[in-house]
């Protein structure tokens, strides 16, 4: 079949035909992949809720400590040694202590019992929390 047999109509559609076909191959991934990793992403979010009833109440109260940093935020402003932090950890009753430095790298979980103590690049205390 040659251009001459096609009605004059239609030749400015063959030549867009090529365009077109070559847009729908750029198109989303298939919506089954989608789906996968929203109902994977769905599945760990709820692992990681707490546990509830059957009326959507939580059956286990939320990870707490003894940790009370109210007792320790007068150190802001002080420059941090090891005395000080150790002084920190027993008037908040925390059972551990981390020092959170500038570059350092921490993890996100939240533990009741700790003291997190916060310096700037000086060793001065910038803040301190619970978790």
């Amino acid at each position: 079949m040659t251009l001459q047999h096609v009605p004059r109509a239609f030749r400015p559609f063959l030549f867009a035909l090529p365009a077109l076909l070559a847009l729908t191959a750029c198109s989303a991934p298939p919506m089954d992949e989608q789906e996968a990793v929203t109902s994977k992403a769905q599945q760990a979010a709820q692992a990681a809720a707490a546990p509830v009833d059957e009326t959507g109440k939580a059956t286990e109260a939320p990870p707490v400590g003894n940790c009370d940093a109210t007792q320790a935020q007068g150190l802001v402003g002080q420059v941090y040694t090891d005395a000080l932090g150790a002084q920190a950890q027993q008037d908040t009753q925390a059972r551990d202590l981390r020092v959170l430095r500038p570059q350092d790298m921490t993890t996100m979980e939240f533990v009741g019992e700790r003291l997190n103590v916060e310096v700037d690049e000086k060793n001065t205390v910038t803040g301190v929390r619970c978790g």
